[in-house]
């Protein structure tokens, strides 16, 4: 919660206080971890804290050559100040420790799933303004006893809600032209390609709308220009590639029409994303994963920040997975979870603006 010492007038003094959870330690997440917390953008800047095993972040600080020691929490509950050591919560036990590099191991699927779960439940509690996450692998984490297709998932069932989306976000930049960046939302998210006409409905893509119009409201867009893919090549071509568009979008986008959005589509895709990226829209809801993650991967891999929407508190995660084939190696870049860092702050100070002097999350 917030101390008395937090309170301040400018929500740009606000360092909100950031749970870094550390994902599946077969992976890469503890090194961009061990990278980010010590980047001194994120050490200025939010009080970062590391929800994963304190031993595992001491090697992965080793192992990119940063000396910085590691201090050990009991728990969230009371969260020390201004600190020169990188504070670490292990909400999970030791059994992480003899778990090899690069493979699918239950042992880390386990932990990963603890080290979210608990803090989510953090930021529930107000302890934390919110959480980063590093990739969890889906396989381990079936292992390990927790059958969910993501986090997103996971985050959802933990907080009790039912509308909630998936988003990739880039911030604006060189590569994305609106001021406010570009958000794709999906409407379906982790299901085969095969289900995913069956799954839309029209109250999913509208929900999935208002979802990322609220969004982009809160990144700075005063009137959020969203546009809507079709599902089918050229958006059903009047009937003849099918009828989603007519039968599923299109009354979706005309409701939010008449509830005052400025919402477009169905549009079709392959020509829609390009006009996003080019500034005409601000953001973009799409019908499924591949959709919208190929292009804004395809764009800016490193820069795409996954944000799920719908969720009373804040979540934010790099677009890369474990990548086994270079975990422990030395290899692995922090800069998509530098940037997660900084979208989640953004947000937090913008919570923390609409409350001040209050409990910020």
């Amino acid at each position: 919660m917030l101390k008395d010492e937090d309170t301040v007038e400018d929500r740009d003094q606000y360092r909100p206080r950031l749970a870094l959870t550390m994902g599946d330690v077969a992976g890469i997440g503890p090194e961009v971890v061990a990278q980010a917390v010590t980047d001194p953008w994120v050490r200025t800047q939010t009080r970062p804290i590391v929800v994963g095993h304190p031993d595992l972040l001491r090697r992965a600080l080793r192992l990119i050559g940063r000396d910085a020691e590691v201090r050990p929490l009991e728990n969230l509950s009371t969260i020390p100040g201004e600190v020169a050591e990188i504070l670490c919560w292990n909400p999970a036990g030791d059994e992480v420790l003899d778990v090899p590099p690069g493979g699918i191991d239950g042992r880390a699927g386990r932990a990963a799933y603890h080290y979210l779960v608990s803090a989510a439940r953090a930021a529930l509690a107000r302890q934390i303004d919110g959480i980063v996450t590093a990739p969890l692998n889906k396989a381990a984490l079936k292992l390990g006893g927790y059958d969910y297709p993501g986090h997103t998932e996971i985050l959802a069932e933990e907080c009790g809600v039912r509308e909630f989306g998936m988003m990739l976000y880039l911030p604006p930049g060189e590569v994305v032209r609106s001021p406010h960046g570009l958000g794709v939302v999906h409407v379906t998210l982790h299901t085969s390609i095969r289900s995913v006409p069956d799954l839309l409905t029209t109250g999913g893509v509208r929900e999935k709308i208002e979802l990322i119009e609220s969004f982009s409201r809160e990144m700075g867009a005063p009137r959020p220009r969203v546009a809507v893919c079709a599902l089918n090549p050229h958006a059903g071509e009047g009937g003849m590639f099918g009828d989603e568009e007519a039968r599923l979008i299109e009354p979706a986008v005309q409701a939010a029409r008449g509830a005052g959005l400025d919402v477009t589509g169905p549009l079709p895709a392959d020509t829609l994303l390009k006009r996003a990226v080019s500034g005409e829209f601000d953001a973009v809801v799409a019908m499924y994963h591949d959709q919208g993650h190929i292009a804004l991967k395809l764009i800016a891999f490193e820069s795409a920040v996954n944000v799920t929407l719908g969720l009373p508190i804040i979540r934010t995660s790099p677009s890369h997975g474990t990548a086994f084939d270079i975990a422990w190696q030395g290899r692995a870049q922090a800069h998509g979870m530098i940037q997660a860092l900084r979208v989640a702050a953004l947000r937090a100070r913008q919570a923390f603006a609409s409350h001040p002097g209050s409990e910020s999350v």
